[in-house]
């Protein structure tokens, strides 16, 4: 059985479409409707239930959205793990895209019902949550993947093989920021959202750090392929006063010794979702903004700049061709990125279930590994920061 071939990422390899289930996303929350066109627009799912929201009237009012049936609508994400399981017709994985405070506790409930989880980022709220989490995963072999976005723009994946293959040679710097505006006023008792994001009780230790800080460092260690030695950190709230960080300024130094700056900020006026990350080697420097995802520019050292634009051909590698599905010109933006996350989960969720290993590099998905990199990452900041901005070492 095939299930990658060059241009055939998003056709479902076991001849049909995974059941899959949700646990949050109903109305009224943004990421979750991310997931749910991703999910579709892959081409290997088909959302058959959920326990949409902890609200029963609006999780069954968005259940008939999505066109779930009302027997599969459910109030408790514990009654849809049990009935679920106990179903022949059950769902085969499970999104998550419920706060923070949550992700534990559901994921657990889940994985030991036998189901993959297909998890929204941070993993948990706390290291060993985290470690508890990967040992579970490991335990039960079922498949935990971390929901990163952004490493599944094309011009990403391109630029990551480019760096393996030595387009910069060795890396000497890099520079990663996420900028947005949206935590610079008082938030209204309307803003939700905002407001358990400040709440330390449900998003751990640090709050714009875990919120965007955690994409920023993924896209730095997905691209380098190097994690980081060491950090600084200096949380500050440069908007409206609040209870946790809005803003946070780390210096780092990767494994391999070079300097970088990481900056996130949810308080910069004029600023929307400004991930940005640019590399820099002895032998040329390449750069990527997400809100200009079909773009690359790539510099070799003494040599005309070179603009990849996503499409088939001129330069793009294999790698990078899997996840492209028009022309250039005919734009693929982050719903695009979406659904390549869905669809590889879809192959290898599909993979594990008929008994196949894949080939190295057929997919290139984040797992529980990643998840507690992640977490450590957010401690190390922490720690960092709470101790007056020292260097501190990557926890491990």
């Amino acid at each position: 059985m095939t299930f990658v071939g060059k241009h055939n990422l998003r056709s479902a390899p076991l001849g049909r479409r995974l059941r899959l289930g949700f646990v949050g996303g109903g109305k009224g929350g943004l990421v979750g409707q991310w997931h749910f066109a991703g999910a579709r627009l892959s081409n290997h799912w088909e959302v058959v239930a959920g326990a949409l929201s902890a609200d029963p009237d609006n999780a069954h009012a968005s259940a008939a959205e999505w066109m779930i049936a009302p027997d599969r609508s459910y109030g408790d994400w514990n009654a849809m793990a049990e009935s679920e399981a106990a179903r022949d017709d059950g769902i085969e994985a499970v999104s998550i895209v419920t706060p923070n405070w949550t992700h534990h506790r559901i994921a657990t409930a889940f994985l030991k019902a036998g189901i993959d989880v297909i998890l929204d980022k941070p993993m948990a709220t706390t290291v060993s949550d985290a470690r508890e989490l990967m040992e579970l995963q490991r335990a039960t072999g079922r498949l935990v993947i971390m929901t990163y976005p952004y490493a599944h723009h094309a011009m990403v994946r391109q630029a990551k093989h480019m760096i393996r293959n030595g387009a910069v040679g060795t890396v000497r710097q890099a520079h990663v920021e996420y900028a947005q505006e949206w935590a610079t006023s008082p938030f209204s008792d309307r803003d939700k959202g905002a407001i358990w994001r400040q709440d330390p009780e449900k998003v751990g230790r640090t709050s714009a750090t875990g919120d965007i800080g955690t994409h920023a460092y993924h896209l730095l260690h997905t691209i380098t392929g190097q994690d980081i030695g060491s950090l600084r950190a200096e949380f500050h709230n440069c908007g409206a006063p609040k209870p946790m960080e809005d803003t946070a300024y780390i210096n780092f130094r990767l494994e391999n010794g070079a300097p970088g700056i990481l900056w996130v900020t949810q308080a910069a006026p004029g600023q929307y979702c400004g991930l940005r990350i640019r590399v820099w080697g002895d032998k040329g420097g390449l750069d990527w903004d997400q809100e200009k995802p079909e773009v690359l520019r790539y510099v070799p050292l003494g040599e005309q700049e070179q603009i990849f634009v996503r499409g088939h051909g001129n330069g793009t590698l294999p790698e990078a061709e899997r996840l492209i599905h028009l022309p250039r010109g005919h734009g693929e933006g982050l719903v695009d990125a979406w659904a390549n996350l869905y669809a590889e989960a879809g192959v290898a969720i599909a993979a594990r279930r008929a008994g196949y290993t894949l080939a190295e590099g057929s997919v290139e998905l984040s797992g529980v590994e990643d998840g507690l990199k992640g977490m450590l990452f957010i401690d190390t900041c922490a720690d960092s920061h709470e101790s007056g901005g020292s260097w501190v070492s990557m926890k491990q």
